[in-house]
């Protein structure tokens, strides 16, 4: 009996515990930017999976969910799988925000891959 008890409180705090990660939760938005925004000279100087932020444009699209991303300081590649646009459209004319992480390689350059992009202008 005892075991019966306890199974089904477990069961009802499982349900419980579900229900309410659903909901949506409020929290404190600021008003201000305190978000860093990185350069892509200091990209191609971060260890690998350390997670960035690039303002700039793309200026073309190079393979297969491969892109040229390009601020005042550079250009890099980054790797924008098809899921992350959400119907986003881009022209080389825009600027955009990605974060992502910094991903290197032995035998070829720095790339970023992107989950998040947002137009700024």
């Amino acid at each position: 009996m005892k075991k019966l008890i306890a199974f089904c409180l477990m069961a009802f705090a499982v349900v419980t515990g579900t229900a309410n990660a659903s909901e949506k939760r409020g929290g404190f938005i600021s008003d201000e930017n305190t978000e860093v925004v990185s350069t892509v000279i200091q990209a191609k100087k971060m260890v690998k999976d350390s997670f960035v932020t690039l303002e700039g444009k793309i200026t073309k699209r190079v393979g297969d969910e491969k892109y040229l991303f390009e601020d005042k300081t550079g250009t890099i590649i980054v790797e924008i799988d098809d899921d992350v646009w959400k119907g986003l459209e881009v022209r080389p004319k825009n600027t955009v925000r990605i974060r992502g992480e910094v991903d290197t390689h032995m035998m070829k350059d720095t790339d970023i891959d992107v989950k998040q992009i947002t137009l700024v202008d």
